[in-house]
């Protein structure tokens, strides 16, 4: 049985339909990702002021509360103010100066990368000299295994996100590959992760 004239022109239909979502496809795929670009800018230092903000202590925090000094509630707030002001932000330029240097095969001195690495790792810097202060501030225990526990809730989070921005800020500034500074922003992530699904900020 032969095709009728209707099926034919459904079939070219079809196919040209195809095509057309297969060229958009393709024109999608080959345009420039730096047109659509953001880049970094300075961001301001924070100022801490002061807020109604208090720690959370669900289980097994409830247990650790007489542990929790005001150093600890103090440092606690001034990190969550900067989490919530400034650290997408920072991640976002992190992300997008790795895939800039990778689209440069790793080459720091290409045209416009070298500025985007100094705006980078400046606002690292001043992110690391704002949590540095206050991450060292809180407490660290011991519990009878003698493994090392911060009692306040998501101190540890707060701890090793200033310790793993710390090692990207040094990769970066010491021009090293995206593959080597790449574990150290993934742990960041993690932690950066762990304390925004705490909700202990809000």
């Amino acid at each position: 049985m032969r095709p009728t004239a209707a099926a034919w022109r459904l079939t070219a239909g079809v196919v040209a339909g195809i095509c057309f979502g297969l060229t958009g496809v393709v024109g999608s795929a080959s345009a420039d990702p730096s047109e659509n670009y953001e880049a970094p800018t300075p961001l301001p230092i924070v100022v801490p002021t002061p807020t109604d903000w208090q720690p959370q202590f669900p289980f097994p925090f409830d247990n650790y509360r007489r542990y929790v000094t005001d150093a600890d509630v103090n440092a606690e707030r001034d990190m969550c103010q900067w989490f919530n002001a400034q650290y997408y932000e920072l991640k976002g330029q992190i992300e997008r100066l790795n895939n800039t240097i990778v689209r440069n095969n790793g080459n720091f001195a290409a045209d416009g990368v070298t500025q985007q690495v100094d705006i980078v790792t400046a606002n690292i810097d001043r992110a690391l000299d704002f949590l540095a202060p206050r991450a060292q501030a809180l407490t660290q225990s011991y519990d009878h295994a003698g493994d090392m526990y911060f009692p306040i809730y998501q101190g540890d989070s707060f701890y090793g996100l200033w310790q793993q921005l710390s090692n990207v800020g040094n990769g970066l500034t010491a021009r090293q590959p995206t593959w080597f500074t790449g574990p150290s922003f993934a742990r960041a992530q993690h932690w950066g992760s762990k304390i925004n699904r705490s909700h202990v900020c809000q």
